[in-house]
């Protein structure tokens, strides 16, 4: 019989909270951009065929400025983006372990006799990042709103953050049944190829001893896997949230109208720019999130 996999060390609340919110500014500081560009070519309904549409796509009706006011409009709804990141990373990355802690007190018998102690230990830890991804629709009107500002600014006609909640109110929330689809089998892919990774490539039985170098290298295989699953979701849940709020559109319509207006590869529509540019955001921040964590539980230690 396989010897059971040994358990985690604990890192502190407080260590944990510090090392994924440090994780998330240093995201937004560096990737923004490159979100509002996936985000833009998500957004477009046309085929791109050459250079210039590209550049109108990215840059709308500043395409014809100079490169460096071009680059200065990548930067919409700052504010919005880095309250919703922060507090996302906060959620999803300080949160993760506090569910799999749970699955491993409780379940932990349960799916190592049914997938061995290594395989089983791998899986809880992505449940439970599937758990918390569902949980994050929680955090859906700041990405709602950072959306509308990268792809839709028209949608705020001059109103302010608060004028909108008051007006909008649940309407904020649309969208978020296909979210929480995204998310569940998005976040499993995250955290359990992450782990998988951890466990047969570096044999590691405490994940949270692992190197900057190795951190890094898993991240890769989670971010993959997460962004390749949940890819018609984001699709369609950023159509959703991109329209203006008085003309909204549901879900099952977006994708009734793509599959037969756009073809079966408009589900994966920006996944090639999404892997060459989310994949690196995701995989930094993750990849830090994991090496800060215990680095400030040891230093509060």
């Amino acid at each position: 019989m396989s010897p059971p996999a040994s358990t985690d060390k604990k890192q502190s609340g407080i260590a944990r909270v510090l090392g994924s919110a440090s994780a998330g500014i240093c995201e937004i500081g560096v990737f923004h951009p490159v979100d509002t560009i996936s985000k833009r070519l998500m957004s477009n309904q046309g085929k791109i065929t050459s250079a210039s549409q590209l550049n109108s796509v990215i840059f709308r009706e500043h395409a014809s400025k100079a490169l460096g006011q071009r680059l200065f409009t990548l930067f919409p709804g700052l504010g919005y983006a880095a309250c919703y990141k922060i507090l996302q990373r906060v959620y999803k990355y300080g949160g993760q372990p506090f569910a799999n802690e749970f699955l491993t007190k409780n379940f932990k018998d349960s799916y190592e006799n049914v997938f061995g102690p290594k395989t089983g230990k791998a899986l809880m830890s992505a449940t439970a990042g599937s758990l918390i991804g569902i949980g994050e629709v929680v955090l859906l009107p700041l990405d709602v709103l950072k959306i509308k500002r990268q792809t839709n600014p028209e949608s705020f006609r001059g109103r302010g953050f608060v004028r909108i909640l008051a007006d909008e109110g649940f309407g904020l929330y649309r969208g978020w049944g296909w979210t929480a689809a995204r998310n569940a089998p998005g976040s499993f892919a995250l955290f359990g190829g992450n782990s998988f990774a951890k466990e047969y490539i570096f044999g590691l039985k405490d994940y949270s001893s692992a190197t900057w170098t190795q951190n890094f290298i898993t991240s890769i295989f989670g971010a993959s896997a997460s962004l390749i699953v949940s890819a018609p979701l984001d699709v369609i849940k950023t159509r959703i949230q991109n329209r203006n709020f008085d003309n909204p559109q549901s879900g099952f319509t977006i994708l009734k109208n793509m599959a037969k207006n756009e073809g079966i590869t408009a589900f994966f529509k920006g996944l090639t720019p999404k892997l060459l540019t989310t994949g690196p955001k995701l995989v930094f921040s993750f990849a830090l999130a994991q090496s800060l964590i215990p680095a400030f539980d040891k230093l509060l230690g």
